[in-house]
């Protein structure tokens, strides 16, 4: 099993002792929003939305002898019992999920041996892939498998330098950088340069100049360039992604430039 600290930490688990033996996932759990009116049967639903997510694990400890025991148990603490939030790598999957454990006793069986149970809090409902848009889609990279929604790795391009382009979003989420990171890059010389998604009908514009090498980046919420903000001077929208093709066409580019999409995959 892989555990993936925030700061980008790998550790394997079986490298420790520590192997697991069981884990299941739990089905998305919708919360629906609903108004009551007095005098009218039933309710309004006003809107869905989904729950986090519980993943619950079983894990086998092996220590090197009864003297490495108590030593093993201070391992599995030091990794499960923490107060930030890690990545959980689905075995067989290569997805991750954002968890965190919830408390766990250890049960020891021999003097050398012990099993334990953990089931960790997702506050998101979705796994993500562990490997992004800017990867290379290869098997060879250990990054990505059958069944994450992927096609032929030449039709997987998110690194453009001409006026109209796709965008594939292999997840079954859509993705709003609101919500979930996503990140646009544009090179290049530029008077009024705008994204248009034809697929989602978002536009987005500044209203000024770039040169050659100047840089323009959509990171989430912010509108850059090289680094500091120019949200004033856009017109305050965003783009957003939907799951499948997405098509665009960028204007005012008045030379040569690059266009970059950096985001993962999210799944249910």
């Amino acid at each position: 099993m892989i555990i993936e600290r925030l700061n980008g930490t790998i550790i394997d688990t079986e490298q420790y002792g520590i192997k697991l033996l069981t884990h299941s996932i739990s089905s998305p759990s919708p919360r629906v929003v609903t108004e009551e009116i007095d005098n009218r049967d039933g309710y309004i639903e006003l809107g869905t939305t989904f729950d986090g997510r519980k993943i619950r694990a079983s894990f086998f400890m092996y220590a090197f002898d009864k003297y490495d025991y108590p030593l093993l148990r201070n391992e599995v603490f030091r990794i499960f019992a923490t107060k930030e939030l890690f990545y959980f790598h689905e075995p067989n999957q290569k997805r991750r999920w954002l968890v965190q454990s919830n408390g766990f006793d250890l049960e020891r069986f021999s003097p050398r041996g012990g099993t334990f149970e953990i089931e960790f809090s997702s506050p998101s409902p979705y796994a993500e892939s562990i490997g992004t848009t800017l990867d290379p889609f290869t098997f060879d990279a250990e990054l990505w498998q059958i069944g994450q929604g992927l096609l032929e790795s030449d039709d997987l391009k998110y690194v453009h330098n001409t006026a109209s382009f796709r965008i594939y979003n292999a997840g079954d989420i859509d993705i709003d950088p609101r919500v979930l990171p996503l990140k646009i890059t544009f090179v290049g010389a530029s008077t009024n340069l705008t994204i248009t998604s034809e697929t989602t009908g978002d536009t987005w514009t500044y209203n000024g100049t770039t040169q050659a090498t100047d840089t323009i980046t959509l990171d989430g919420v912010r509108s850059l360039k090289n680094g500091a903000s120019i949200f004033g001077q856009t017109n305050r929208k965003l783009i957003t992604l939907k799951s499948g093709w997405n098509d665009f066409t960028v204007t005012g580019a008045t030379g040569p430039f690059e266009i970059s999409f950096d985001f993962r995959f999210y799944y249910l």
